[in-house]
């Protein structure tokens, strides 16, 4: 995207919003009600959209450019004296532990059937969509019986060889012949309510980016603990031994999907898509 394109559409994102939430008038309970006809399955689509390019970012401009540069990223990296930064997927849990503390009540998962943690197994009914994932390759969505939350999966796959390099070698690793791009898990996003408002669609994406840069600054946090600290300002790894700061970080993301993300608010309220297949017993959402 263009510079000039991206800030027009970041600024027709951003009137979108401020209308949303300041301009719009308050709607009635019994309005509010009626008007909430997204499908959750497309409130799925975005966030796992930004999240995509979120880790994307990490993993390439941050991770990948970052070793090159001379900046470690290992498995321990919250561990005192430890002159490291999260690897892809702990990026993604570090985001997921920031969703949990948001009073938007959306949840992020990544889960495998040959996890690295035993606690990311999965189970059950996700067990099943996950076989369905590795099947057709296409997202699912469900609904939860014990929990009642809407569930979606999307396969997550290994983008960049230190993700495939780590689970090889990991002495606790199920598997140690994993492929650069095969399908290693699925990002698993739960909500629970099978429709929202389009206010309520801003909020869960807010939420989510807030998660995002709250993961980024923790990492800021622990490079400011370094021996040498990396310079911290407008420059990334691929300059040297720099890193963006959070804003800077966040900017860049939204770069990414204003256009995409902006596409997917305006059109929220029309017919939804046909519903992906359902994985072979699964429920309905």
């Amino acid at each position: 995207m263009t510079r000039p394109l991206f800030i027009l559409t970041s600024l027709l994102l951003i009137a979108l919003i401020v209308y949303l939430f300041v301009s719009a008038p308050p709607p009635l309970p019994e309005q509010a009600a009626a008007n909430a006809n997204i499908p959750v399955e497309r409130v799925f689509a975005l966030v796992e959209a930004e999240n995509d390019a979120a880790r994307a970012l990490w993993t390439r401009d941050i991770v990948g450019a970052g070793q090159k540069a001379g900046l470690r990223f290992g498995e321990d990296w919250r561990e005192a004296g430890e002159e490291a930064g999260p690897l892809p997927a702990l990026f993604l849990r570090e985001t997921a532990k920031n969703l949990e503390r948001d009073p938007v009540r959306l949840s992020l998962f990544l889960g495998s059937d040959a996890p690295i943690n035993s606690a990311n197994q999965f189970e059950g009914l996700q067990k099943t969509a996950f076989a369905a994932i590795r099947s057709t390759g296409e997202p699912q969505f469900f609904q939860m019986p014990d929990t009642g939350l809407y569930t979606a999966m999307f396969p997550d796959e290994a983008l960049a060889e230190a993700c495939v390099t780590c689970h090889n070698e990991h002495e606790d690793s199920p598997r140690n012949d994993w492929k650069l791009h095969e399908v290693m898990g699925a990002t698993t996003w739960a909500y629970p309510d099978s429709r929202l408002t389009a206010g309520q669609m801003i909020e869960v994406l807010a939420a989510l980016r807030r998660s995002i840069r709250g993961a980024y600054q923790a990492y800021l946090d622990k490079a400011a603990t370094f021996g040498k600290p990396p310079e911290v300002g407008a420059r990334w790894p691929r300059d040297g031994y720099y890193l963006p700061s959070a804003d800077v970080f966040m900017s860049a993301l939204s770069e990414s999907t204003a256009a995409a993300s902006l596409d997917a608010l305006l059109n929220a309220t029309t017919p939804p898509l046909p519903a992906p297949a359902a994985a072979a017993g699964l429920p309905s959402p």
